[in-house]
């Protein structure tokens, strides 16, 4: 009666159970897995945000396939003041979410049944969308020493005629780790070799820890490219629902002007960005100016007091990480990793998420979310280090 795509197994797993097992008996639980940053604490600029969202133009019906100009004008505002890159508006399509941007960069590059080689471990949402739009994962690894690099070898043995496109995640989730220039320009070369595009997710650009802007792939020219992020992260407004697809390559090639003109069929064909959240494009691009530095004076305090509270045992450590939202704990080995996790929620009433959640390849890891309240990332924590020790 359904398609295959779907078929999915529905039923939750224990981890799942756990946690309604918990909200069942109403117990209280110090959540360290926190991902929205509305209910975390912060302080927002309601007032702006309110109004930018009244102005009386969202009554005319103006369907731009690829967005409005002034909301893709506003975009390429944020590039320059904050990359000091140039992005032409006309490179850019508007989408609801990056979840969306995929689905439209997988069905312009995907038949059925070809493969995109995405990082592992990494964020879990790509199996799903890639299973909606009928195209084949094939993962390569990220390795740790001394911190996180690509695994070149692995990418190169992956790749086959079927293969379509590398995804990149710049900085990656949950590892934190950036692209580096060296693995950037390898990653160009690879894909100039195999006549390959680039999709590259920046949704946590702006997140590193040292303050040091890296570069965005938005402007890459040395391969084709795909860079996809929005005001989830960027302004913390998961809610708005704006995000974008810039698109740039070599400027010799007509590929990139092909991929524009086909994903804007795509764009017109659903036409799901609204009005009222492109006119206020401008102002809740701005907002990112009133809370990057509060999330990210919350990310250093945390990171600080997990340092501090790592310092005064010796069964866990941190691995390295340079950006985003998430710290990853190396922890003893005495159980799968959910087992591991489920015990802390039942006995210490303490969330976190278990590494094969991120598709991490051995047990041995726990994660953490850097932007929970700090009073209660401490707490949680140091249960947690209490347990473990």
């Amino acid at each position: 009666m359904f398609s295959r795509r779907t078929a999915w197994k529905l039923a939750p797993n224990r981890f799942a159970e756990a946690q309604r097992e918990m909200a069942a008996a109403d117990r209280e639980v110090l959540d360290l897995t926190v991902s929205n940053p509305t209910r975390a604490g912060f302080h927002y600029d309601q007032e702006s945000i309110l109004n930018s969202l009244t102005n009386p133009k969202a009554l005319d019906y103006d369907p731009q396939p690829k967005g409005l100009r002034g909301a893709r004008e506003a975009v390429g505002a944020y590039y320059r003041e904050q990359y000091k890159e140039d992005i032409d508006p006309d490179s850019l399509v508007l989408t609801t979410s990056t979840s969306e941007g995929y689905s439209y960069v997988f069905r312009l590059l995907c038949n059925s049944g070809d493969e995109v080689l995405v990082p592992k471990p990494s964020y879990p949402l790509f199996e799903f969308l890639a299973d909606l739009q009928d195209v084949k994962l094939v993962s390569y690894p990220l390795i740790y020493d001394h911190g996180w690099q690509i695994d070149f070898p692995s990418i190169h043995k992956a790749v086959t005629d079927q293969t379509r496109a590398i995804v990149v995640v710049h900085p990656n989730n949950p590892t934190g780790s950036y692209v580096s220039d060296t693995e950037r320009s390898a990653l160009n070369k690879v894909c100039r070799e195999h006549n390959l595009w680039l999709i590259v997710d920046e949704v946590f650009l702006d997140y590193a820890h040292d303050g040091l802007p890296r570069p965005t792939f938005a402007a890459n020219q040395d391969a084709l490219t795909f860079t996809l992020s929005g005001l989830s992260k960027i302004s913390g407004l998961p809610q708005m629902k704006l995000a974008w697809i810039a698109t740039s390559g070599p400027k010799d090639t007509a590929q990139v002007n092909t991929a524009l003109a086909r994903l804007e069929v795509i764009a017109d064909t659903y036409l799901s960005m609204s009005a009222p959240i492109q006119l206020a494009a401008p102002m809740l691009l701005e907002q990112r100016k009133h809370i990057q530095p509060q999330l990210l004076d919350r990310l250093r305090a945390n990171l600080k007091e997990l340092d501090r509270q790592l310092a005064i045992q010796k069964n866990c450590r941190r691995l390295n990480v340079e950006g985003g939202w998430y710290a990853v704990l190396r922890v003893p080995v005495t159980q799968s990793d959910e087992e591991l996790a489920i015990n802390i929620l039942r006995k210490l009433s303490v969330l976190v998420h278990p590494g094969h959640f991120y598709d991490f390849p051995d047990d041995g890891y726990l994660i953490v979310s850097l932007i929970t309240a700090k009073e209660d990332f401490g707490q949680g924590m140091g249960r947690i280090l209490e347990l473990l020790g």
